[in-house]
């Protein structure tokens, strides 16, 4: 698997912009990246020192939709979305990842 294919988008929520103060950074892997890839594939594109990886596996969901039929009847749909995998990074004293600042 290629570096860029590990990292597929930063996580920019109220809680990872709380985690920059702590200089630990979410992204959205690949489902199949391992945390040695995952710390590899951050270090090379960014060009910091990565301490630690963890990783969340978010399962997948189902969710419920109204959805109008004839006559009026209502009847209900469930979606599936599938799960995904995140990464939280924490890097060394003094680095930060530039792509986050001013977010």
């Amino acid at each position: 698997m290629h570096l860029y294919e590990v990292l597929k988008r930063p996580l920019v929520t109220e809680k990872t912009t709380y985690l920059r103060d702590l200089r630990q950074y979410a992204f959205e892997v690949d489902p199949r990246a391992t945390k040695p890839m995952i710390k590899q594939a951050v270090e090379e594109i960014f060009k910091v020192t990565v301490i630690s990886v963890q990783v969340i596996n978010q399962p997948a969901k189902r969710r419920r939709h109204s959805r109008s039929r004839q006559l009026g009847k209502k009847a209900k749909q469930t979606v599936r979305h599938p799960g995904w995998k995140k990464a939280v990074v924490k890097l060394a004293a003094n680095q930060t990842i530039e792509l986050f600042e001013g977010v």
